[in-house]
């Protein structure tokens, strides 16, 4: 077992205070937006033996185990993360493994430098992700149904709107759906910058607390939105989308194809090992119209907000229909009994409240606080004590 030293990346959305909150430090004043924990080369987690990437590569079967080896080769496939927004991210879909499989392929063919500006495909591996909301944490996900969106832009009486509004209502929902991202999407920059200040206002209005309006706390949401990103269009194509407030411990799994956005809040994310990302808006980064709309699934539905399953023994697993990350919580309160945490998987254990003590056969006891974290290789005998909240990382193998 070993003890993790994890690098923060300050991407300029991240909060200045909610890791430094977590982990009892003093804010620096600069974003500190994500902690990585796992050997994903751009930023591994280092612990003694050296960096988690190099000690994996120097003996796969040792560190994963081999069932995790014959399944998913030779590397950690997961990332977990402490995600901390402060503000929007980038309005965001991920391919399935096909898709990135196919568009890493041809992309190589065409010889588009990997870290090319306009490069889509950064590896041919899929990238679905979890992320289970530490705070109270404000999300995009997912199309809401067309008659409902046609609603909310109605009700804005914003008169550039009104041709999405009828598109919505006027054919059937895939296809109408595909119609209004496209047109917003490929719609002339100036005019759309012309409707989303007015749609901001508009929903300023709207999100007033003595409005009597329905989506109140929507438009709030989309008001935020114009604000940190006057005139995109990814402002527009974010009422498309279901916007959902998670308490803490509830969670939402992204699965390919699905478009969503994380607006606020601190939480745990995982997800696949991979960099692909097609952006619908919200930043100024390459947008590829044609790929983006060949990945993007048109298919409404609710957020589906995740709740996790207690074990007899009061560990609580959040199911997901991948295998390359499974993530559980454990909330031990004060004098619970040790508990045995050994699988025949590699391990991340993340302590995000009070202390957690974790003691393996092979390397003796490490203790935890708040933003602190170990990687237990597969097979290691180990149990955890102490009152506190561990967040378990691994694989279904």
């Amino acid at each position: 077992m070993d003890r993790l030293t994890n690098t923060v990346r300050p991407y300029a959305w991240g909060s200045t205070t909610a890791i430094p909150r977590l982990i009892g430090a003093e804010p620096t004043g600069e974003p500190q937006a994500e902690m990585w924990m796992g050997a994903h080369p751009g930023a591994p987690s280092r612990t003694e033996r050296g960096a988690l990437n190099e000690v994996i590569d120097a003996d796969p079967e040792r560190e994963l185990g081999a069932p995790a080896v014959a399944k998913f080769g030779p590397r950690l496939p997961f990332l977990l993360k402490i995600l901390a927004a402060g503000a929007p991210l980038s309005l965001q879909v991920h391919p399935d493994l096909a898709q990135a499989r196919e568009g890493y392929a041809d992309e190589e063919r065409r010889g588009v430098p990997v870290d090319a500006p306009h490069r889509t495909y950064k590896d041919a591996n899929h990238k679905p992700e979890l992320i289970c909301a530490l705070t109270p944490f404000d999300g995009l996900c997912g199309f809401r149904r067309p008659t409902e969106t046609a609603d909310l832009l109605a009700r804005l009486d914003v008169d550039s709107l009104k041709p999405y509004a009828d598109l919505l209502l006027a054919h059937p929902e895939a296809d109408a759906l595909r119609e209004v991202l496209t047109a917003v999407l490929t719609a002339d920059p100036a005019e759309m910058a012309t409707t989303v200040t007015e749609t901001a206002a508009a929903c300023e209005r709207l999100a007033k607390p003595d409005a009597d309006a329905p989506h109140r706390a929507d438009y709030a949401a989309y008001a935020a939105l114009a604000h940190h990103y006057p005139g995109d269009p990814g402002v527009i194509a974010a009422m498309l989308l279901n916007h959902v407030r998670l308490q803490p411990g509830e969670a939402l799994f992204l699965g390919a194809g699905v478009p969503h956005a994380y607006l606020e809040g601190l939480g745990v994310e995982i997800m696949a090992n991979s960099d692909n990302v097609l952006r619908c808006g919200l930043t100024p980064k390459h947008i590829d119209v044609p790929e983006l709309l060949r990945v993007v699934r048109f298919e409404a539905s609710d957020p589906g907000v995740l709740r996790p399953e207690a074990t007899p023994e009061g560990e609580e697993i959040y199911e997901t229909p991948i295998d390359e990350f499974r993530l559980s919580r454990h909330t031990r309160p004060e004098g619970a009994a040790h508990y045995d945490v050994t699988a025949a998987t590699p391990q991340i254990l993340l302590c995000t409240a009070g202390t957690v003590h974790a003691r393996s056969t092979a390397t003796g006891e490490l203790t935890l606080a708040p933003g602190e974290s170990a990687f237990v290789p597969a097979g290691e005998k180990t149990e955890v004590s102490g009152a506190g909240t561990l967040f378990r990382a691994t694989v279904v193998a």
